[in-house]
């Protein structure tokens, strides 16, 4: 077994273990990285986030969810990629440049009086509406806006969007009453409609640009949060004219705002959190 230093983060509840690989190139198979992600057995969270060495930018968020398997992009985890090569000496710039699955994106850091991160914006590019490259198996150049959708005996209506990773949008009456955990798995792993299976989304409207979010992840389940699904929220919102291009997104870890930028990209801001750091054997 080896001996690896590890460090607990989390954006609005949305936590992953992070792995500095900057100096040292530590690879972990499906089996160790759910190890860590298991909450009973391991350290816990959803997923484990390797900070690497980029030459595309100057940092490089590898993920895993879970369940072992690679994600391309978590937008509160990118936030807490940013807050953790800030605070810990990696970088001195207050604009780093942060290689994803997604491509390479900005963040842009607000520090305390301390010199610490509170606040990240991640410019998240556009959104991705073309149904071939969501993807989500149907026809036409889209977007896909409330297609009907049928899940045991329940019609719903869907809009996809993709931030770099597929998202599938439901607004319903109440999300917390809805059977997320029934319904969302379903959707998931529907893969005859979404090949690479899909990120799931439950969402109400509270008020004028006031939304409410509970998330289905593709492969780690439920989350407090979803950067990226809050991201599609917001487009789905705006373009089925529910909500303006500024909003205020509630999700059961915390708030985010987004904003959808005159050059169509997403601007997404919220806080990152550093809970605890140690050594774990894997």
């Amino acid at each position: 077994m080896a001996k690896v230093q590890f460090t607990k983060m989390e954006g609005i509840g949305n936590d992953y273990v992070y792995i500095d690989a900057t100096r040292d190139d530590l690879r972990l198979s499906p089996e160790q990285i759910q190890k860590l992600s298991d909450r009973n057995f391991g350290i816990g969270g959803d997923g484990v986030i390797f900070i690497r060495s980029s030459n595309r930018g100057d940092f490089q968020m590898d993920m895993y969810n879970a369940d072992g398997s690679s994600s391309e992009m978590c937008g509160n985890g990118i936030r807490c990629v940013a807050k953790y090569v800030y605070d810990h000496g990696l970088t001195s710039k207050k604009n780093p440049l942060i290689e994803t699955g997604a491509g390479v994106l900005e963040v842009d850091l607000a520090v305390n009086s301390v010199n610490k991160v509170e606040f990240v914006s991640v410019d998240m590019g556009k959104p991705i509406l073309a149904p071939s490259l969501i993807p989500v198996n149907l026809t036409g150049e889209g977007p896909i806006l409330e297609h009907s959708i049928q899940i045991r005996d329940r019609s719903l209506k869907f809009t996809a969007v993709s931030m770099g990773n597929p998202h599938c949008v439901i607004f319903v009456e109440d999300p917390d009453t809805f059977p997320v955990h029934e319904i969302g798995p379903l959707i998931e792993n529907k893969t005859d409609l979404f090949p690479r299976r899909v990120n799931v989304e439950f969402v109400s409207l509270k008020g004028k640009d006031h939304l409410y979010q509970r998330t289905w992840e593709r492969g780690a389940g439920e989350t407090l949060a979803c950067g990226t699904g809050a991201c599609a929220v917001m487009t789905a919102a705006h373009l089925t004219g529910r909500t303006g291009k500024d909003v205020r997104i509630d999700l059961r870890g915390g708030s985010l705002r987004i904003q959808w930028l005159e050059s169509g990209h997403i601007l997404m801001t919220g806080p990152a959190q550093e809970v605890f750091t140690g050594i774990v054997e894997v």
